[in-house]
């Protein structure tokens, strides 16, 4: 039976940067990424791919506010935008990974999920919204949203303006699940959990309801990875190795490391917020529920990566 991968892109290596924001310039980066991603299917391994969307997101919530500026036209919400950069990315990866996979003669096919992920109306992070989206707004416009959106926390950000902040629970539960796993036992790469997944709550019928938060793709895409079983859990980002002391003299890149290790250096607080914190903590979770194997690395690094001769490897 073949080994399985799950395979976190981030949302911003879909971009190479503020002068290439277009769509077409998202699908080339992407066609680059689908490059390597086969790399690991010809390494011997069925792959579920799941991918960031901030600043698509980002763009989504641009336009509405913008439509609102201008013509009074509603704003889009926040688990929609979710929904709707699971559908366009999905179909952006499905198809770059599909023309691959023929390039390469390689009969598989690619499939997305638009998959809902379930959380816990209990989460502490509904009681202190830290997750900022959108647009700076005066203090003004700030008022006129607050009084038409009761439900929006409205926060100043560091002199910047007022911003909007939600929610970002842990995922509970992938609502989808039975469908992937199906899919993965016949071979499709699969593409799901987008963006982290569309958080929904179950209400007091035990119907689900969406609700304007943000999953962290890697936590989402940790536990993706203990239901699924999988072998390996790779996580990608924009160095080639998890370093102590980044960006310092000391820097120290490593390879090797075990759960113990990623502790310790948690504690000694050599991973920042927002950025490589989040990406430990997701596979400390995923090697403590069952996981074997993590990666952090560059895309372009997965190939040396699957034979270890890259990217920061760590296991239980």
């Amino acid at each position: 039976m073949k080994k399985l991968a799950v395979i976190a892109i981030g949302g911003n290596s879909l971009i190479r940067d503020k002068h290439h924001l277009r769509v077409e310039d998202q699908y080339h980066e992407i066609t680059k990424t689908a490059h390597h991603i086969v790399e690991i299917v010809k390494a011997g391994y069925n792959i579920v791919i799941t991918h960031g969307n901030g600043p698509q997101v980002g763009f989504i919530l641009r336009r509405s506010e913008i439509a609102y500026e201008h013509e009074g036209l509603h704003f889009v919400p926040l688990q929609s935008c979710v929904a709707n950069t699971q559908g366009a990315l999905g179909y952006q990866i499905q198809q770059a990974l599909g023309n691959e996979l023929k390039k390469q003669n390689i009969q598989k096919k690619a499939v997305t999920v638009v998959t809902q992920i379930r959380v816990s109306k209990n989460d502490p992070g509904f009681l202190q919204p830290t997750k900022p989206i959108g647009q700076f707004y005066s203090g003004k416009k700030a008022r006129i949203l607050k009084r038409d959106h009761p439900d929006w926390e409205m926060v100043q950000d560091a002199g910047r303006g007022f911003r909007r902040v939600v929610a970002s629970p842990r995922p509970v539960e992938i609502v989808e699940m039975d469908m992937i796993q199906t899919l993965v036992d016949n071979g499709f790469c699969v593409i799901a959990a987008g963006g982290g997944g569309i958080p929904v709550l179950e209400n007091q019928d035990g119907c689900l309801e969406g609700i304007g938060a943000v999953i962290d793709k890697d936590f989402a895409s940790a536990l993706l990875a203990v239901n699924l079983r999988a072998d390996l859990l790779i996580i990608s980002t924009g160095v080639d190795h998890v370093c102590l002391n980044f960006g310092r003299k000391n820097e120290k890149p490593l390879s090797r490391i075990t759960v113990n290790e990623a502790k310790t250096y948690l504690k000694q607080g050599h991973f920042e917020p927002g950025s490589m914190l989040p990406k430990i903590q997701a596979i400390l979770w995923f090697l403590e529920n069952g996981g074997k194997k993590a990666i952090i690395t560059k895309p372009d690094h997965w190939e040396k990566t699957i034979i270890g001769k890259s990217g920061t490897h760590i296991a239980r």
